[in-house]
């Protein structure tokens, strides 16, 4: 059996003995008390005795930032032994916490990507800092806090710069006593800040420096250190912490809690050497390395926040009243609609609020979402670059991670712009759908429920117009609609692709007649359900009066394509918008997204249902939904519960009794087309009154504004960046 002694900061002894490696190895550790005399004394008494020698707490040098300096007594400690060889972990620390990361990574996907990250210290954890750094760009060091309770200093771009920082520091440490450089738990003799514990998601570093200076509140922080005791834990656990990550391998089982220090891992390590006349270099090291088979611990505290599934969501206001509508910015209201909307496009993504209570009755499993916004309103996102929203919803992808998010749904227009998800998902490191396969099946099963409620026995007799049908949602509408109902009308600004559309459906379902137009015109006056799916800004989509009694519109456009004024010409055409979902559980959004309760847009509702079945992978992207995709997701709401609300139009709910008047007036109007064909004449004139508009957008919004507004509307929002400010929603 191979025996290591191990000299640590604190008191007493004790012994245990650990299978590593296929081996077993005793470990004997030994307090000194940060005594550096008797460490020497006790290292030239087990000098020959023991395979290896570890000093936890004693370094021999010590690193911050890539600058190393000796320590003026730990450099002299190894020198007590002849024969055994001595090591203070710094040998295999720095590669161990790298790797460490990695594998926590893997485990817990996104659990350091973009969090805040405080080293506290950094101190002798290069690899540690290193990896962590390549996760994200907000890391600072407590070190000049922990050690001289002054400021902290925060990462920075150059190394160089860097290390002129850190000198200091190490300079005024290479002569400090041995438990001031590895700070013990117990009370602090001067108080330290709490801000940059307060500021930091992810707290790393030692166990005792952090259980000393950090404040009594770490609710929802995650700690990432060396090595932890469950009396660790428990204090930990007491403070709010969420979840504890242990980076050193545990000896006694390959998920286990990493309870012995770099220190001891290192002098194991060395004693299963197994030619021990091998240099203790990298190359030694690494070989020895590359035979462990381990995860790090990670431990969640608080049993609350164990077993979640998180996803984001991003939304966005819809027109500039949904700005005038905001409490922050009701004073706008007062200036020019078109300058607010360009100045407002310019704010950058807004955290507004958390999504929880969902979870499947299925498995149990709960999800927990987030919702960031931008402040463009669609109009704003059509007359930029693509690329400008592609930048936001980027820095929305790097909010999302921050928050625990492996998946992030594209709201509104924000799934429109540009490829339609494909570039945002290339950039982003986690996943990306737009909701639209969801969107598609909850519209169908939406129009189905509104023309049976209209009276159809018999679906497969109708005929269908569906506007905008070469767009990504209207186009996979389409094509399962053909396969239900044989006589579809597709409409679209798009000829060639019209053609190529028509192709399509007839080589798919044979025998379906398929009728194809670049406007509505009179074909609207025979169709039984309309869905209106397109992206126009300031036309009249659809000539509502043109429709046949009892018709029934499905408008799936957010914003949507008919306004209620136009809605109301018509009192017996049933219009509801696209499918809204109930998602099981409790849920609360935080947030008034401009539904009922409960009530989530099908688009969200994919990007929770996703999250519930632990599908963090890019799914709906593009403009080419397949049908595979749309008959899979229908497949999972239904596997978890995901139930059609109650329809909907104009932020109302439509009611039996709201149904039982449309019924009796188109039945009048079908008996007597005297009546009907003069309903729909005055109702002609009418629409003439009515400003041409979609997406709540006249066509006479065109309004230029002083440059003195646009500096106090540019003032004026940035001053509220602070707080929740804008309502969007898809």
């Amino acid at each position: 059996m191979k025996k290591i002694v191990v000299f640590h900061l604190g008191d007493g002894e004790e012994t245990s003995t650990v299978t590593f490696l296929g081996q077993d190895v005793q470990i004997q550790r030994i307090g000194c008390h940060g005594d550096a005399e008797r460490v020497q004394a006790v290292i030239a008494e087990y000098d020959g005795a023991v395979d290896a020698i570890g000093l936890e707490g004693y370094p021999a040098e010590l690193e911050l930032g890539g600058v190393r300096v000796a320590h003026e007594a730990g450099s002299t400690l190894a020198a007590a032994a002849s024969q055994t060889p001595v090591v203070d972990g710094g040998g295999i620390r720095p590669g161990l916490e790298r790797w460490a990361v990695i594998l926590a990574d893997r485990a817990e996907p996104g659990i350091f990507s973009q969090k805040r990250v405080l080293m506290a210290p950094g101190l002798n954890h290069g690899g540690l800092s290193q990896a962590l750094d390549r996760r994200t760009p907000y890391l600072r060091y407590a070190d000049p806090d922990v050690y001289f309770a002054l400021p902290d200093f925060p990462g920075v771009g150059s190394q160089r710069t860097l290390e002129q920082a850190v000198k200091p520091t190490l300079e005024n440490l290479k002569n400090a006593p041995f438990r001031r450089l590895l700070p013990q738990p117990g009370a602090a003799g001067q108080p330290r800040s709490a801000a940059p514990f307060e500021w930091a998601d992810v707290i790393a570093g030692d166990m005792g420096a952090i259980r000393r200076y950090a404040p009594a509140q770490l609710r929802h922080k995650t700690v990432a250190v060396e090595w932890a005791s469950e009396a660790d834990l428990d204090d930990l656990r007491q403070r709010g912490v969420a979840i504890v990550v242990t980076m050193m391998p545990a000896l006694d089982s390959p998920k286990g809690l990493g309870r012995w220090s770099a220190a001891t891992i290192e002098a194991v390590l060395v004693a299963l050497r197994a030619n021990p006349d091998a240099p203790l270099t990298e190359d030694t090291y690494l070989d020895l390395m590359a035979d462990i088979h381990w995860t790090p611990h990670v431990r969640y505290l608080q049993p609350q926040e164990a077993g979640i599934n998180r996803f984001a969501f991003v939304i966005h206001p819809l027109n500039v009243h949904f700005i005038h509508n905001s409490p922050q910015f009701g004073w706008t209201k007062y200036l020019p609609d078109d300058l607010v909307e360009r100045v407002a496009a310019y704010m950058p993504p807004m955290y507004l609020s958390r999504i929880t209570g969902g979870q499947s009755p299925t498995t149990g499993q709960r999800i927990e979402g987030h919702l960031i916004s931008l402040a463009a309103t669609p109009r704003q996102m059509m007359q930029r670059g693509e690329r400008f929203t592609y930048d936001r919803l980027n820095q929305a992808a790097r909010i999302a991670e921050r928050r625990g998010a492996r998946i992030m749904g594209l709201g509104a227009f924000t799934s429109v712009v540009g490829d339609a998800g494909i570039t945002v998902a290339h950039e982003a490191d986690i996943a990306i759908t737009s909701g639209n396969s969801l969107t598609v099946a909850m519209t169908l099963e939406a129009a189905k429920k509104a023309v049976q409620l209209m009276g159809a026995t018999d679906l497969t007799q109708g005929k269908v117009m569906i506007v905008g049908a070469t767009g990504s949602i209207a186009s996979v509408c389409s094509r399962l609609i053909a396969q239900a109902i044989g006589n579809v009308v597709l409409v679209s600004i798009e000829p060639e692709k019209l053609i190529e559309l028509k192709r399509t459906i007839q080589r798919e379902t044979p025998g379906c007649q398929v009728t194809i137009a670049t406007k509505t015109g009179d074909l609207i006056a025979d169709c039984d359900l309309v869905i209106t799916a397109t992206s126009a800004f300031g036309q009249r989509v659809i000539d509502i009066t043109k429709c046949k009694p009892g018709a029934v519109i499905c408008d799936v456009a957010r914003p949507p394509d008919i306004n209620p004024a136009e809605a109301a010409l018509r009192p017996d055409v049933l219009c509801i918008e696209s499918g809204e979902v109930l998602i099981p559980g409790d849920i609360d959004f935080g947030y008034d997204i401009g539904l009922p309760p409960k009530t989530s847009y099908a688009c969200l509702a994919e990007t929770a249902l996703l999250a519930m079945e632990g599908r963090f992978e890019d799914y709906t992207l593009g403009r080419n939904i397949t049908m595979e995709r749309v008959k899979e997701i229908y497949k999972l709401s239904l596997k978890h519960d995901f139930k059609l609300a109650g329809l909907r139009f104009g932020e109302q709910y439509i009611t039996d009794d709201d149904i039982k008047a449309k019924r009796e007036l188109a039945d009048r109007y079908r008996s007597d087309p005297a009546l009907f064909e003069r309903v729909r004449s005055d109702a002609a004139i009418k629409l003439k009154d009515i400003p041409v508009m979609s997406k709540g957008v006249s066509t006479s919004s065109n309004s230029r504004a002083p440059l003195l507004a646009a500096a106090a509307v540019g003032l004026g929002l940035a001053s509220a960046l602070v707080g929740r400010k804008l309502l969007g929603s898809k």
